[in-house]
């Protein structure tokens, strides 16, 4: 295939995906308030540390996304990102409460304590998550005339699954089911979105 047939072969799946994963990056902040309060509880404390951490990976996905794919503007990238996020999101709900319990034990409840927290559970799961949109621009740019318009898209795209996956994890998934279940419902989203970036890889090559 050529560069403009491997480009529209999978720029369906990217926008999706970019979707998919906005739903879970932002639904996971939600559930993480859950695995912080029985320990830090569930106060302004523990949201500011949660929204800090998120910022934060996100920062860092975007730096690190840019530049690897500068260097390396291979569709695998953006798989290989989404399926390490889901390995790590798996281990979660088995290994969650006592490191939570460790930091209290060990650290405290101070703001120091909380953040440390927040860090483990976030950090690098949606660090890697966050690599998604700057690789993901790269990957659909067929003239640099575009840049604005694919990066805008994405990034929208990106937000309105941020939107969703907000809403719908705290109004739909949390009631409906413990915090451990929608945890690897999430990663086994990832998962299968990670498979079907790598299969429209393979396959563009």
């Amino acid at each position: 295939m050529d560069g403009k047939v491997k480009r529209n072969f999978i720029k369906p799946l990217i926008y999706a995906n970019a979707f998919v994963v906005g739903i879970v990056l932002m639904g996971f902040e939600m559930l993480g308030s859950r695995y912080l309060n029985p320990y830090f509880g569930s106060g302004i404390g523990a949201w500011a540390s949660l929204i800090s951490v998120v910022l934060c990976a996100l920062a860092i996905g975007y730096f690190v996304g840019g530049n690897i794919v500068d260097k390396n503007p291979s569709p695998y990238n953006i798989p290989i990102a989404v399926t390490v996020a889901a390995a790590y999101l798996a281990c979660v709900p088995a290994t969650a409460d006592g490191v939570m319990r460790w930091i209290l034990q060990n650290i405290g409840d101070g703001p120091s304590a909380i953040l440390l927290a927040a860090s483990v559970l976030l950090l690098v799961p949606l660090t890697f998550l966050g690599t998604l949109s700057p690789m993901a621009v790269r990957l659909l740019l067929n003239r640099t005339e575009q840049t604005g318009r694919v990066s805008g898209l994405v990034y929208a795209v990106s937000t309105f699954g941020n939107v969703f996956g907000t809403l719908y994890t705290t109004f739909g998934l949390i009631p409906n089911y413990g915090s451990r279940e929608v945890t690897y419902i999430f990663a086994v989203t990832l998962a299968i979105c990670a498979l079907s970036l790598f299969i429209a890889a393979r396959k563009a090559h």
